[in-house]
């Protein structure tokens, strides 16, 4: 069952920046530093520390302090509730494709 504490438009939104969209891959390899997010991305610490609190509100990391520098760590649990809700209306969408094209078939047949 999808958990709705964080809402689904809010991590879509998250995820809908390109920015954003490459952090996430990157934690997807592991536990990375803000600065780890911010070099490949040409920008400065503070522009990525702004990224990155927006995936935090959306739920999709947590971020700790460990001596000077701030860790970020991916939580599946909002991937997992996006990945829900897009497998849902994937079905939804796969029943109407199959239903359209039986009804080509048969007009095709006709």
């Amino acid at each position: 069952m999808v958990d709705y504490s964080t809402s689904i438009d809010v991590i879509f939104r998250a995820l809908g920046e390109p920015t954003r969209l490459r952090m996430v891959q990157e934690l997807s390899r592991g536990e990375r530093t803000v600065g780890d997010l911010a070099a490949p991305l040409d920008m400065t610490l503070a522009g990525a520390s702004k990224h990155v609190g927006v995936l935090e509100q959306a739920g999709l990391l947590t971020r700790e302090k460990r001596g000077r520098e701030r860790v970020c760590r991916l939580r599946s649990e909002a991937l997992h509730a996006a990945s829900e809700w897009t497998a849902k209306y994937s079905a939804f969408w796969n029943d109407r494709l199959d239903a359209l094209e039986a009804a080509i078939r048969e007009e095709n047949d006709d």
